[in-house]
């Protein structure tokens, strides 16, 4: 495989991650040249005298709110009832990927190929079960709170609520 195409695999990923508006303007900046959003621009950061680092703008921070539960991808932070719950690198990765694409079924060939970058195995089935299962446990700090992550039978998982079902 040449890095090309290890570029184009990276970047197939990572467009699933971004919102309808952020996969068309980034699809015109490249087919285009077409200046992205603001969202797309990383000119934040400048150098002022006195070897101060200030930064001018940043972009704004990915936080999702539902209900009782809170979730910021660049902290990697993710509270419950304002308790911050430990996630594992791959269990706050799968997380992210099911929160940031809410009702969106992701299979288990494709949490393994996202997070893990691997082809899909019956030992990968059973590792993403578990991290779920981690997953749901550390969230369910009390029985009121809704089961964020719901299962697709024979499928897969996706990020759903009362507030998203329908």
């Amino acid at each position: 495989m040449d890095i090309s195409e290890t570029g184009r695999q990276i970047c197939e990923k990572l467009f699933v991650l971004l919102n309808a508006e952020q996969r068309a303007d980034l699809t015109r900046y490249v087919l285009s040249g077409e200046q992205p959003s603001a969202a797309f621009r990383t000119d934040s950061v400048s150098i002022h005298s006195g070897s101060a680092l200030q930064v001018t703008s940043m972009p704004p921070l990915t936080e999702i709110q539902e209900g009782d539960l809170y979730f910021c991808l660049e902290e990697r932070i993710v509270r419950v009832c304002g308790q911050e719950i430990e996630l594992t690198a791959k269990e706050f990765d799968i997380f992210a990927l099911l929160i940031l694409n809410p009702r969106r079924v992701f299979t288990y060939e494709m949490i393994a190929d996202i997070v893990w970058n691997e082809p899909y195995n019956a030992y990968s089935r059973k590792t993403i079960i578990n991290h779920i299962s981690n997953i749901r446990r550390k969230l369910k700090l009390r029985p009121e709170i809704p089961d964020y992550i719901k299962s697709v039978y024979g499928v897969g998982y996706k990020f759903g609520t009362p507030h998203t079902e329908k």
